[in-house]
C-alpha cells in the first residue's frame, strides 16, 4: 500500500462531527476526522512502515500524523527523527498520543524525554512527561532507577503550578502514573500528590479546570488496580 492509497483511505473514513471535535481540542486543516478504531484496517495492509510513516508525518494531515505513529518503527528511529516530529506535533493529541506514544517504544525513550522536559517548552515538556507515563504503564518496574524517578516526583512538586498549562497535565498524569503503575514509589507519589494539591489548568475562553492526583490515586487503589500495566503502548 503507498502512500496515495492510505491518503485516499483516510480521507473516505473522514466525518464531519469527528472532525469539529478534534478542531475543537486544537486540531487544524488539513484533516480529515478518521476514528482511530477505524484506521486498524489500514494498518493490517501497510503492516510497520518507517518510509511510508514518515511521508505521512510530513503531510501535516492531522489523520495521517496519527497514523504514522501507529505505523511508524520507533527502534529505527534517532534522536533527531523524533526532534524532527515533535517540532512538527503543534497541538496536545499529537505531542502526548503520537510523538510520546512512539517513543515509548523506542530505547533511547528516556534520555529524549529527559531533554524535552529539560526544555521548557510547553509541548516538548508535555510529550516528554508524557512519555514516562506510557513508560511506567508497560515497563517492568526494574527497568527504571527508582532514585531517578524519586527525584522527577520532587520536580513535579517543586514546578506543577508554575508550568505550561499542557505540561501540567502530563505532570499530573506522572504523578497518578507513579502512584499506580511503578509500585516501588508508591507512597511517595501518594505524599507528592497530596503536597501539591489541586493543580489549575487554564482553558482559552472555558473555566479553568481543577486537576487532583491525590483522587485519581485513591479510585485506583480502591478498583484494585495498583501495579497496572499495559500489554502494548500503542494500539
Amino acid at each position: 500500500m503507498n502512500f496515495e492509497m492510505v491518503m485516499q483511505e483516510l480521507e473516505a473514513l473522514g466525518k464531519e462531527r469527528l472532525k469539529k471535535m478534534y478542531v475543537s481540542n486544537g486540531a487544524h486543516e488539513p484533516l480529515f476526522g478518521v476514528a482511530t478504531g477505524q484506521m486498524k484496517p489500514i494498518f493490517r495492509k501497510t503492516k510497520i512502515n518507517q518510509p511510508l510513516a514518515e511521508q505521512l508525518y510530513a503531510t501535516g494531515n492531522y489523520d495521517a500524523m496519527y497514523f504514522a505513529g501507529i505505523i511508524a518503527d520507533p527502534k529505527a528511529m534517532t534522536e533527531a527523527d523524533f526532534d524532527r516530529w515533535i517540532d512538527a506535533a503543534y497541538f496536545y493529541m499529537l505531542s502526548d498520543f503520537v510523538v510520546a506514544v512512539t517513543l515509548a517504544e523506542a530505547d533511547i525513550a528516556q534520555e529524549v524525554a529527559d531533554k524535552w522536559i529539560a526544555s521548557g517548552e510547553e509541548l516538548r515538556m508535555s510529550a516528554g512527561w508524557s512519555c514516562y507515563c506510557w513508560l511506567l504503564g508497560n515497563r517492568p518496574d526494574g527497568e527504571f532507577s527508582e532514585e531517578k524517578i524519586a527525584h522527577m516526583l520532587e520536580m513535579v512538586k517543586n514546578t506543577i503550578h508554575d508550568a505550561p498549562e499542557r505540561a501540567k497535565y502530563a505532570m499530573n498524569n506522572f504523578i497518578y502514573t507513579v502512584g499506580v503503575s511503578y509500585l516501588p514509589l508508591h507512597d511517595k507519589a501518594v505524599e507528592t500528590a497530596k503536597a501539591v494539591g489541586p493543580v489549575e489548568v487554564k482553558k482559552d475562553k472555558k473555566k479553568s479546570s481543577f486537576l487532583l492526583a491525590s483522587e485519581r490515586i485513591q479510585k485506583a487503589v480502591d478498583k484494585g488496580e495498583l501495579g497496572f500495566k499495559r500489554k502494548h503502548v500503542r494500539c
